[in-house]
């Protein structure tokens, strides 16, 4: 039997927390404040219990390593992790898929759009304007996010502006989008 690729069993929060592991040496709980700060959430989805099996997983499959035997027992709230030699090759074996530029994900909104014209007039008009006021809630959100980066000039810091800067720049194009389809759906 073949033996199987590291980077194909690889999540993707695997390879967030591989990602994180890459700056600096963390233990579990750190790396959940660090999901927190940079609102992770927003583009991948990386919960507390799934740090802690990632941080397993890794350590099982030979790519960190957790201190020294005498924090073991410290758990992994609390064992300093870092990266081994082949976690480098695996996190960009991984990222050389070209499932990261092919797939398509469908937000529930879409869904709710398309099915939109079995609606009444007043759920439609309802839900558009809870749309558009969610994204002019996220909107100032990311605003404020790109603020709080201001001082920093890192490339992490540039990179997470520019992704950023994507995700108000999407924001912005569907508040004006829903004018347009308001206008296409209210045609009963």
């Amino acid at each position: 039997m073949a033996k199987k690729r590291i980077d194909t069993l690889l999540t993707t929060p695997d390879l967030v927390i591989l990602g994180f592991l890459m700056e600096k040496p963390m233990h579990g709980y750190q790396i959940i404040i660090s999901l927190r700060e940079r609102q992770v959430k927003d583009w991948a989805g990386v919960s507390k219990p799934q740090v802690y099996y990632s941080l397993k997983k890794l350590e099982d499959l030979g790519l960190i390593c957790g201190g020294n035997d005498e924090n073991f027992s410290l758990g992994p709230e609390r064992r300093i992790f870092s990266i081994t030699p082949e976690a480098r090759s695996a996190l960009a074996d991984a990222l050389t898929s070209e499932k990261w530029a092919e797939s398509r994900t469908v937000p529930p909104f879409s869904t709710w759009a398309m099915l939109s014209m079995y609606a009444d007039e007043q759920t439609v008009k309802h839900i558009l304007e809870c749309r558009r006021n969610f994204l002019r809630s996220e909107i100032a959100k990311e605003i404020q996010t790109v603020k709080s980066l201001s001082a920093e000039n890192t490339k992490t810091s540039r990179v997470v502006k520019s992704m950023i800067s994507l995700v108000i720049k999407n924001f912005e194009l569907e508040l004006s989008w829903l004018e347009e389809f308001e206008s296409i759906i209210g045609e009963r």
